[in-house]
């Protein structure tokens, strides 16, 4: 199989790095090598801002209305589109998920590119009423200049178009630096930002690793970060940012609670508890990886799960038949199973899986199989740290109260789901929870136009919706003195 050479895309061209370093992507479900790509270093990054910088400032990109600039968008949504069944085996090649879940997300890529677009327009400042008549006061919404984004390997795509598209809406410059594991598809995507008629060095990405990213957050040139991954490097790059004073946006990881109360239609929450774990590998940060289920039903919901974690298919991600991929890395694959082992060994009861998986048409591929984890304590430490795999830990409760606890007594604050027929005890949780989505009788939904982010340690700010295009925006407030009488302070007045 030949090896893809992929260079840094900076000022609408692909380019080394400076130091000619590459390192390569491997598929984690055949175990080959497919692609090379360029190798950022600090160097690199400023390279990158300085085109960024340049763009921002230049003729081509402050000539654009509003209007036009989120016409732009909707142009690249079309291309986006249109090429969604390509970009989607790239990002299988890179993280292993399978096919018909990445183009899902690429063909609803394309709704987030459409309604920033339409509020490219739509950002309005405020009059301001004072006491004094002759002065008007008015705000205005400006973009920051050059936004750094980092995201991560799980949805590579999604999750940098959640970030770039309000930035860019918002006016802003971008320098995207995608998980070394997963660059192909952001850079297939950036040819198609040229098609779209983006001016040169308005998007920029490099790729590379460590280095790059802490380059970044360090950047003077960058006014604001955008991050999305773990909690431990939010932390850094939250630290780094903020000693020079600029902003950031967290997207961080999660320990999120299925709650399963005894009145609920357990049909839907077995499916929705399913999903929530083992639909992406549990790759992903809004996992549902604690799942609580009262006393009375505890005993037949864990019966139907493990039942059904035991049929899961593993398989190649292209095939359509196939119901889980392989985890996207060998570290990520250890990760877990050393987090199974460390639950075993703490006396934990592995119900299903609970051990590396062998898929004999890819000898290679790095599969575990999905595991039901129970007789654990939810201060454990499987119970508190994020997996990122297919590993659920179902513990019984009694009562709203203790459910409750038990879903809160977590850093993280990402997402929960709550399983009731008692609308009241519903809305009821959905105020207690720790959390900055809830959602009731269904489990991972995402939209547009709808908030997300984290309580605690899952983050700060928000992606989506209008709250999104804000964290993109700064506001000015300007005074104008209308009146002819002049304001001295040191002229006596009589």
């Amino acid at each position: 199989m030949s090896v893809e050479q992929h260079g840094l895309y900076i000022a609408g061209e692909e380019v080394a790095a400076g130091s000619g370093r590459t390192f390569l992507s491997t598929n984690p479900a055949t175990g080959e090598a497919w692609a090379s790509f360029a190798e950022a270093d600090t160097a690199d990054v400023e390279r990158a801002v300085a085109a960024a910088d340049a763009a921002f400032h230049g003729a081509a990109w402050r000539a654009l209305s509003p209007t036009k600039r989120g016409r732009l968008l909707m142009r690249l949504a079309e291309l986006i589109l249109a090429n969604a069944e390509e970009l989607a085996a790239v990002e299988v090649r890179e993280n292993g998920k399978l096919y018909k879940e990445m183009l899902a997300q690429l063909k609803v890529i394309p709704e987030w590119l459409y309604y920033y677009g339409g509020l490219a327009d739509k950002v309005e400042g405020r009059v301001i009423p004072l006491d004094r008549q002759s002065i008007l006061n008015y705000t205005v919404r400006e973009p920051f200049g050059v936004v750094g984004i980092i995201t991560p390997w799980n949805s590579p795509s999604l999750l940098t178009w959640m970030s770039a598209a309000p930035a860019l809406a918002a006016g802003n410059a971008v320098v995207i630096k995608p998980s070394e594991v997963t660059s192909g598809s952001v850079l297939a995507t950036m040819r198609l930002v040229e098609q779209a008629g983006f001016p040169p060095g308005i998007v920029n990405v490099v790729t590379g690793a460590r280095e790059a990213g802490e380059a970044i957050a360090a950047c003077p040139g960058i006014a604001k970060v955008a991050f999305t991954g773990g909690a431990a490097a939010g932390k850094a790059i939250a630290a780094t940012v903020g000693a020079r004073l600029g902003h950031v946006t967290l997207e961080l990881g999660g320990k999120s609670a299925n709650i399963v109360f005894a009145d609920a239609n357990l049909d839907a929450a077995e499916a929705g508890i399913l999903a929530g774990i083992f639909a992406a590998g549990g790759q992903t940060c809004i996992a549902g990886s604690r799942a609580f289920v009262e006393r009375p039903v505890y005993d037949e919901l864990v019966a139907r799960l493990v039942r059904r974690a035991g049929s899961i298919v593993l398989g190649d991600p292209m095939d359509p038949a196939t119901q889980m991929g392989p985890a996207a890395t060998p570290a990520q694959l250890e990760k877990i199973a050393a987090m199974v082992e460390d639950a075993r060994d703490a006396g934990a009861t592995v119900l299903a899986g609970g051990r590396k998986a062998v898929v004999p048409s890819l000898p290679n591929g790095l599969f575990y199989e999905p595991t039901v984890l129970a007789e654990l304590t939810n201060d454990s430490r499987v119970a508190q740290e994020e997996i990122f795999g297919p590993v659920l830990a179902v513990m019984p409760f009694e009562g709203e109260e203790e459910a409750v606890a038990l879903a809160n007594a977590s850093r993280y604050g990402l997402a929960a789901g709550v399983w009731t027929q008692d609308v009241k005890r519903a809305h009821r949780m959905a105020r207690r929870l720790e959390a900055g989505t809830v959602w009731i009788n269904l489990y991972r939904a995402i939209t547009f136009n709808s908030p997300f982010g984290g309580y605690k340690e899952s983050g700060s700010g928000r992606l989506n919706g209008i709250e999104g295009i804000d964290a993109f925006l700064q506001t000015k407030s300007v005074w104008v003195e209308l009146g002819d009488e002049i304001q001295d302070p040191f002229v006596l007045k009589l």
